[in-house]
């Protein structure tokens, strides 16, 4: 610590000493600390059963892919569900959502007085930056990387992966065209270099600092977090954990920072994190509310972490409520407005409602049921009982793969690859889910350029298109995503092509070719 500040004061900053960082005390919330077992009935926390069954029922006919829900009001677990074949057990990938835990270690670090949001970012970093020190790179603060005004024009991400393995030292090596503080620019390089300020004093990654400190309390197990080559927590995305740990972590934030009789981060750091620090978009939308510190503020007045293709933890101060969702959703602001004129319309009254049986029973065997639609077509193919227990050899090809084989047994099929020297085992359900019993396989199986290899389980069902094409998809159950494996057999060889859930959002899709296989 000593050596940052004497930076500082060779920079000019000497009136940023120590009596200038900022100490918040710790308060109690009066709240209780959320449930972590168990459901109680929507009624006797004031809210209609029916409310909810209108949302999973608008969920499912929304054509938006909801993986889980959960909702707490009163610090009392009343919905519980998870869409097959995402199960309660597994984690989830958050994208941009981890950015609300990583501004959570920076404001346990501030309270314990290692920093302040005040603080340059230049002072953390004197031997990785540019030989030319920029007036708008030295002024750049904590705060601003908080509220994304770094003064950046376009996200850093992109540029600094991009670079050498050293994302800390490219990051200041890029321009900072406009003043930092002046303008909203939504930078996920900027959430990184926060996760590095947090390695940087603590001396540990970012999850293993928060792991005594956040994760243990509220019972968060079997998390991870992507890293970069500097072994650092990427910080704006990457970090997995279950829904019943977004849920916590939301409740959390309700309770003011307080969990079981501990104060884990200030009331003071929630109330600036999760009011509106600058505008943001200039729109009426779920983003123009305006953000705080890696927090965006909601249209109903409430506030959120959120993650691309829909993961959410949202906390309703006024409703005494938080809501956990994961999702792969093509229309972000679709599903929350299906929270909107469902779930938040529901919570009718700050005491209990009549109970209402009948319901009640409705919506349990409703959230019980709720699966991922499958696709269905003939039972069988010409082509199976010649292709069972056949392996393949593929011809050389940019993709790594070497044999595929198939075991047909009942309504499942067993196919073992073998890539890249790695053998990976899919069980894949005729029109319906079925997940294989190996450890993780992880979705490096064929990976698409970019998409950074997390070991995961995979789940999957298949259908025979024609009397010889079979078409399986494959949910990685841990992550977000899907692909889609079609083989397309004749005598004695087989064709493989790809497609994937994020195709919609290219129009070339899927760039991974067709590859050719032989019997034997």
């Amino acid at each position: 610590m000593l050596k940052r500040r004497t930076f500082l004061q060779q920079l000019g900053w000497s009136s940023l000493g120590a009596g200038a960082i900022l100490y918040f005390p710790a308060c109690q919330s009066d709240l209780p600390p959320a449930e972590t077992g168990g459901l109680v009935s929507p009624e006797s926390q004031g809210v209609d059963s029916q409310g909810l069954i209108n949302f999973l029922n608008a969920a499912n006919e929304s054509g938006l892919e909801f993986h889980s829900i959960m909702i707490n009001r009163n610090g009392k677990t009343l919905l519980e569900a998870w869409w097959a074949p995402f199960q309660k057990e597994y984690i989830h990938t958050l994208y941009s959502l981890s950015k609300s835990f990583t501004s959570t270690a920076i404001g346990m670090l501030q309270d314990a007085e290692k920093l302040s949001v005040e603080d340059p970012v230049v002072s953390f970093f004197p031997d990785k930056l540019p030989e030319t020190v920029s007036d708008n790179l030295a002024a750049m603060r904590i705060h601003d990387l908080l509220t994304m005004h770094s003064g950046h024009t376009t996200d850093t991400m992109g540029p600094i992966r991009a670079g050498s393995d050293d994302w800390v030292k490219n990051f200041l090596a890029l321009e900072v065209p406009e003043a930092p503080g002046s303008h909203f620019l939504y930078n996920t390089g900027a959430t990184y270099m926060l996760s590095a300020i947090v390695q940087q004093v603590s001396g540990q990654k970012t999850l293993d600092y928060l792991q005594p400190k956040l994760l243990a309390p509220l019972s968060i197990v079997g998390a991870d977090w992507e890293e970069c080559p500097q072994g650092i927590n990427v910080g704006g995305y990457g970090l997995r954990v279950r829904t019943q740990d977004i849920l916590n972590f939301g409740q959390l934030y309700l309770q003011k920072g307080a969990w079981d009789g501990q104060q884990l981060v200030s009331s003071e750091w929630v109330e600036e994190a999760t009011k509106k620090q600058v505008a943001s978009q200039d729109n009426d939308s779920d983003w123009g509310q305006g953000y705080g510190y890696q927090f965006w503020r909601c249209k109903p007045g409430c506030y959120r972490g959120d993650g691309a293709f829909g993961q959410y933890c949202i906390v309703v101060p006024d409703k005494n409520a938080v809501i956990a969702i994961t999702s792969e959703t093509k229309d972000m602001g679709a599903s929350m407005q299906l929270v909107w004129d469902h779930i938040l319309p529901a919570m009718q009254s700050a005491s209990a409602l009549p109970e209402a049986t009948d319901t009640q029973d409705q919506l349990a065997a409703l959230a019980a049921a709720l699966t991922l639609p499958v696709d269905t077509g003939d039972t069988n193919g010409n082509a199976q009982e010649n292709v069972n227990g056949k392996t393949y050899t593929f011809v050389d090809n940019d993709l790594g793969a070497q044999t595929v084989s198939f075991a047909f047994s009942g309504d499942a099929v067993q196919l073992v690859f073998k890539e890249n020297d790695r053998t990976s085992q899919v069980k894949s359900g005729l029109h319906q889910w079925a997940t294989s019993d190996q450890p993780k396989a992880g979705n490096s199986l064929f990976a698409l350029p970019g998409r950074t290899p997390m070991p995961t389980k995979i789940s999957s069902h298949y259908r025979w298109v024609d009397a010889n094409t079979l078409r399986m998809k494959l949910k990685y159950v841990e992550n977000v995503h899907h692909d889609i494996y079609t083989f397309t057999f004749k005598e004695d060889s087989l064709e493989m092509s790809f497609d994937n859930s994020l195709s919609f959002r290219s129009e070339s899709g899927d760039p991974r070719p067709v590859i050719r296989a032989v019997a034997g």
